[in-house]
């Protein structure tokens, strides 16, 4: 086991891996921007480490700067959380130039699984279903014809994006070169490659994804489904388990398709094989796989009652899974809200020192966060700042007990997505379960 685990990221994740850290003896060094320096991330630590200044690429993404703290700490292993560098071949492949066990799947998983347009090759060779891309190599008539086979409208993504980031719906052709050149720039920016492919786009879809946990003696094995449909701007919001949008044949096949393609990779460690699902044709499309632990494990963690992140970090110590996928037991309706700090009407973010915190409790609820009365939130970092995920015998009383939660915590001095969480779970298409990826929009709307 390791002695010693340097947690690569900040906020709540970095308070979750540090529970599941001292759950197993393992103690924990922290590292911080100096924006974060009261963060609570930071107090909870074994040890921790500024290393460096607000702008994340000279502090959470200062790969130099983090193994450099490994080195004053002593570190034996890295847990890189989600976002950040939780994908980084290259943070990978330094820690095994210098010793030190990356908590995630090995090298080639991460390189394939990257890579949008190499992954959809790789399920289609699983013999996994999925929407045909074409990849933008230059811009031209040709590409224009492909497109215009596809059919409009379509969604043109960067192959290096992630959560929702450097994609965009072209609805005819006059718009399509002014917007893929867009997505080149924003793409080369945010993730150093312009790489994009076009794909049909689904106009009513769902989006489910499966929960992998595999060990490095070849057993993998999935933990359901999670639907993650309640979106804006392609940014989760809300997530479930079960899906209620599957059949019981659906479910399986969905699942058994998400260890395919996990064997294809010889997968070993925790990640989400995601999937576009049509509302209209009932048929799923792979989508893309997230190689890291997700923002929204807890609803699985809860659902299953396996702690993810504790297998997790025993499977990079080379432990096999002593559970099998009959031991796995699927238990209540899991939903999970991310509150915000936000404004509720412009969604702009809502920086600002936190006068008051009262987070919910009782029966069949969870908190994940990292704030405090008294706590300022830095403007520099995602605009999350808590996760509240309850659990109830059915659906209909998970959503009873979610609006009880929400309205029992309360931020004072800043503003949050609280009300849009409460008016989302008050909507007839939400209750009913009548709704796609557009359920926010269409809200709006109104």
């Amino acid at each position: 086991m390791f002695k010693k685990v340097l947690i690569a990221n900040r906020g709540e994740i970095a308070i979750r891996v540090m529970r599941s850290c001292r759950e197993l003896g393992i103690d924990s060094v922290s590292i911080h921007s100096t924006a974060d320096e009261n963060s609570l991330h930071v107090k909870m630590a074994d040890e921790s480490v500024c290393i460096g200044p607000p702008p994340s690429p000279q502090s959470y993404l200062n790969i130099q700067a983090i193994m450099s703290a490994v080195e004053i700490t002593g570190a034996d292993a890295i847990h890189p959380g989600y976002g950040f560098l939780s994908e980084s071949t290259e943070l990978a492949e330094m820690c095994k130039k210098y010793g030190v066990s990356f908590i995630g799947p090995h090298i080639e998983a991460l390189d394939m699984m990257g890579d949008k347009i190499r992954s959809k090759k790789i399920a289609k060779n699983a013999n996994v279903p999925i929407l045909e891309a074409i990849e933008v190599k230059e811009y031209g008539a040709s590409l224009e014809s492909k497109v215009q086979e596809l059919g409009f409208p379509v969604l043109v993504k960067a192959s290096a994006g992630g959560g929702g980031k450097g994609m965009q719906i072209v609805h005819k052709l006059s718009e399509l070169q002014a917007i893929v050149k867009k997505l080149e720039r924003e793409a080369e920016a945010a993730f150093g490659d312009k790489t994009l492919f076009i794909e049909k786009y689904i106009e009513t879809p769902r989006h489910i994804e499966v929960q992998i946990l595999a060990d490095k003696h070849g057993k993998i094995l999935h933990l359901g489904e999670r639907d993650c449909s309640v979106q804006r701007n392609y940014q989760k919001v809300i997530e479930e388990s079960p899906s209620l949008a599957l059949t019981d044949s659906e479910r399986a096949n969905i699942c058994a398709d998400a260890i395919k393609l996990c064997q294809a990779v010889k997968y070993d460690s925790v990640g989400t094989v995601e999937f576009i699902y049509d509302m209209k044709d009932k048929k799923y499309y792979f989508m893309e796989m997230n190689t890291r632990i997700q923002v929204e494990h807890p609803v699985t963690e809860e659902r299953c009652k396996i702690d993810l992140i504790g297998e997790q970090i025993k499977v990079a110590t080379g432990q096999k899974l002593e559970i099998s996928q009959d031991d796995i037991e699927f238990n209540n309706h899991v939903i999970e809200c991310r509150i915000n700090a936000e404004d509720p009407n412009t969604f702009a973010p809502s920086p600002g020192k936190i006068d008051h915190y009262h987070r919910p409790g009782g029966m069949g609820v969870r908190v994940d966060d990292f704030i405090y009365s008294g706590y300022q939130v830095p403007p520099f970092y995602d605009s999350m700042i808590s996760k509240v995920i309850v659990s109830a015998p059915d659906r209909n009383k998970c959503i009873t007990r979610m609006k009880r939660a929400l309205k029992e915590t309360i931020v004072g001095g800043i503003k949050t997505n609280i009300d849009l969480h409460l008016r989302i779970l008050d909507s007839e298409e939400f209750k009913t379960n009548n709704f796609s990826t557009n359920l926010i929009k269409e809200l709006l709307k109104k």
